[in-house]
C-alpha cells in the first residue's frame, strides 16, 4: 500500500500552552530542501552519512541529535534546540522526517511553524502522521489506532494493553485466524472442484474439526478483545429510581467526593451529573439522574426527560431503592425494554438487615448501605464481574467497538458455516460464510477498509500524531 508524491505535512506536535520544550515535526519528500534553507548547525563538528542533508556547509545525521540553530527567511534565528533526522523508509510514516525540539512557547512554535509552511510544507491534518505511516505498511490499522489509544489511556492497565496492541499482538492473532480461513476456504472450494475422488473432503470430519476449532479460538479473542474495549472506553452506568433513594450519595460514595449535593428534599437533582471514574483498574462512567417520578414542574420534568435518554445508552443501570419501600412497578414501567438492570436496596442500616447479593429471576439485586459503607464492596465486584473485567491485564490488548464488531460478525459467518456443513454439506455456502468471515476480520487489521471508515478513524486524532 505504499504511497508517493504526497505533500510534505508540518505540525507542532506538543499541546498548546507553553512548557520546556515544544517539538515541530515534518514529513515528506521536501524535508532535505527544508533542512538547507532553515537550519544552521550551531558546531563545527562536522558530520557524516549516506543519508546527510547538506546545510551552512553542515549535515544532519540520520538518527542523531545535533544543536542546531533554526532561521527566518533573513537570516535572523528564530529559535536554537535540538534537530532530529530520520531518512526514509526507516522512519515513523516510512517517508523522510525532520523533528526539531525547540523552546516550547506558544509564539515562537507558531513563527517556527510559518517559516516551515513558507518553504512548501502545508499543515498536517489531525492523524495525518499516523495515516502515512499505516499506508505506507509501517502500521497496520489496529497498530494505529492503538497509538491514538495509549495517548488517551486513563489507566495504567489501558496503558500497558495500547503498547501490546501497538507491538501487534492484537493483529497477529488476528492474522492468524484470517490465514486459517484462507486455508479452510482452500480446502472446501478444493472439494467442491473436485467432487469426482472417492473421498468426500466435506464430510470426513476434517473441515468440520477445523472449523470448531477456529471457532473456539475466536471465542478466545472475543473475551480478550472485549476487555480490552472496556480498558479504553470504559462502562456507562446510570443510577436511577425513585427520589431520595441514594443515588446522588452512590454518585458522591463511588466518587469519594462530594460531586452531588445531597439534601432530605426530595428532586434535589434536577439535570444530569457526570464522573469518570476508575474501579481496580476499569474506567467507569457514572451517571446520576433526576428521580423518575411524576411531576408539575417543568424543571424536573425536563431533568426527567434527560434520565431517560441516559439511560437508554446505558452499559449498566443501577436501580437505587429506598429498602423501606420496595414497591417500584411504577418505574419499571417507565424503562425501555432490554436494559441491564441491577437493583440496590439501600438503606438496610435502618432495617437491620446484613448486606448481601442475590440472583433472582428478575435479575442481580444487592442490599446495601450508602452511609455506612457496608455492602458497597459486593457493588464494585458486581460491576466488573457483570462486564467481564479481570484485573489481572497482563495478555490484554486495547480494542475498539468496531473491533468487537467486527470480531462478532466474523463469529457468525463461521457459525453459519459450520451449521450449512453439518446440515446440509453445501460446499458453496461454506465457501461463501468462510469468506464473509475472512473479510470481516481483515477489516480490524485494515486489509479491507473503506476510505470513509479511514477518514472517520484518523481525524479523531490529535494534530501532529
Amino acid at each position: 500500500m505504499e504511497i508517493e508524491n504526497l505533500d510534505t505535512i508540518a505540525a507542532i506536535a506538543t499541546p498548546p500552552g507553553n512548557g520546556g520544550v515544544g517539538i515541530i515535526r515534518i514529513s515528506g519528500a521536501l524535508v532535505p530542501e527544508i533542512a538547507k534553507q532553515f537550519i544552521r548547525r550551531a558546531c563545527s563538528q562536522q558530520a557524516s552519512g549516506i543519508h546527510s542533508i547538506p546545510g551552512d556547509n553542515k549535515t544532519l545525521t540520520p538518527r542523531l541529535a545535533q544543536y542546531s540553530s533554526f532561521t527566518d527567511e533573513d537570516g535572523s534565528v528564530i529559535d536554537s534546540g535540538i534537530s532530529l533526522y530520520f531518512p526514509a523508509p526507516a522512519s515513523y510514516t516510512g517517508e523522510d522526517i525532520l523533528e526539531l525540539q525547540g523552546h516550547g512557547g506558544s509564539v515562537v512554535l507558531d513563527m517556527l511553524l510559518r517559516r516551515v509552511l513558507s518553504l512548501g510544507a502545508r499543515l498536517a491534518n489531525p492523524g495525518e502522521f499516523t495515516e502515512r505511516a499505516f499506508l505506507n505498511d509501517k502500521l497496520d490499522l489496529a497498530q494505529a489506532e492503538a497509538v491514538a489509544d495509549l495517548i488517551e489511556s486513563s489507566t495504567e492497565q489501558s496503558v500497558r494493553s495500547a503498547q501490546k496492541s501497538m507491538q501487534g499482538v492484537f493483529s497477529i492473532q488476528v492474522n492468524e485466524l484470517v490465514e486459517e480461513l484462507t486455508e479452510l476456504r482452500t480446502y472446501v472450494e478444493a472439494a467442491i472442484d473436485f467432487v469426482d475422488e472417492e473421498i468426500d473432503f466435506l464430510t470426513d470430519g476434517v473441515v468440520e474439526n477445523r472449523i470448531v476449532t477456529l471457532l473456539h479460538r475466536l471465542e478466545q479473542i472475543q473475551q480478550t478483545a472485549q476487555q480490552g474495549r472496556l480498558l479504553r472506553d470504559g462502562m456507562t452506568v446510570v443510577l436511577a429510581g425513585k427520589p431520595n433513594a441514594g443515588k446522588s450519595s452512590l454518585l458522591n460514595a463511588l466518587t469519594g467526593h462530594e460531586a452531588a449535593i445531597v439534601t432530605d428534599i426530595a428532586g434535589t437533582t434536577r439535570d444530569v451529573l457526570k464522573e469518570r471514574i476508575q474501579l481496580d483498574g476499569m474506567p467507569l462512567h457514572i451517571i446520576d439522574t433526576a428521580g423518575l417520578r411524576e411531576s408539575d414542574n417543568a424543571i424536573e420534568q425536563e431533568g426527567i426527560r434527560r434520565a431517560h435518554q441516559e439511560i437508554k445508552n446505558a452499559d449498566k443501570i443501577l436501580l437505587l431503592i429506598d429498602a423501606r419501600e420496595p414497591e417500584i412497578n411504577s418505574v419499571l414501567k417507565t424503562l425501555p425494554p432490554g436494559v441491564n438492570i441491577t437493583r440496590i436496596y439501600n438503606k438496610i442500616d435502618l432495617l437491620g438487615l446484613e448486606p448481601e447479593i442475590k440472583q433472582t429471576e428478575l435479575g442481580s439485586e444487592i442490599y446495601l448501605s450508602i452511609k455506612t459503607g457496608d455492602g458497597m464492596e459486593l457493588l464494585k465486584q458486581h460491576l466488573k464481574q457483570s462486564v467481564g473485567f479481570n484485573e489481572a491485564t497482563d495478555n490484554v490488548f486495547i480494542a475498539r467497538r468496531r473491533h468487537i464488531e467486527a470480531l462478532n460478525k466474523g463469529h457468525e459467518f463461521v457459525d453459519s458455516a459450520l451449521n450449512q456443513l453439518r446440515e446440509s454439506q453445501a460446499g458453496e455456502l461454506v465457501a461463501e460464510d468462510l469468506r464473509q468471515a475472512q473479510m470481516s476480520l481483515a477489516e480490524i487489521t485494515g486489509k479491507f477498509t473503506s476510505d470513509d471508515l479511514l477518514g472517520k478513524i484518523f481525524s479523531s486524532f490529535c494534530i501532529g500524531k
